[in-house]
């Protein structure tokens, strides 16, 4: 199974993007001794729509078209469950162990997610009930992605 995380928009050079990658890169040499085969980072850029609606829909349309069949969708939104990170680690293995292709987690665009990509989503989770800029859940995405791939393997990590 691989893990994309699919974001809507590009982060710029600086801070957020240097400890993206630094969490990634922490992800992807850790991921195969868990049965991760990868983790990739999908930069999709924002749509250039007129109105918002079609603009989520465009957005929606991009993240979607990562699934694979069977693959497992699971979105970033601030209306959504808090989960612990050993709970998001449970569900990651969950779907590795029921032989699913992708794990996607998604970020939404500024306008937010669409209905149908809503519907289509096995879970919608949340870091707090705060709204957070792109880059920061950006960043915090890959760190839970890390921690969850630490969990998997009993690294020391993740000391809860």
């Amino acid at each position: 199974m691989r893990i994309v995380l699919a974001a809507i928009g590009r982060l710029k050079a600086g801070p957020e993007r240097e400890l993206s990658a630094r969490y990634l890169e922490r992800a992807q040499a850790a991921c195969r001794q868990v049965g991760i085969t990868s983790i990739d980072l999908r930069e999709f850029e924002e749509s250039r729509a007129r109105r918002p609606e079609d603009r989520k829909t465009e957005e929606a349309e991009a993240i979607a078209g990562l699934l694979a069949k069977g693959g497992r969708l699971i979105l970033l939104d601030e209306r959504g469950k808090s989960i612990s990170s050993a709970d998001f680690s449970k569900d990651i293995a969950s779907a590795r162990d029921a032989g699913e292709a992708s794990y996607v987690l998604a970020i939404g665009g500024p306008d937010g997610l669409a209905p149908d990509l809503r519907s289509k989503a096995d879970m919608t989770i949340a870091f707090g009930a705060m709204t957070w800029p792109h880059q920061l859940v950006r960043v915090m995405a890959l760190e839970q992605i890390y921690r969850a791939v630490t969990i998997l393997s009993g690294h020391p990590y993740h000391r809860a």
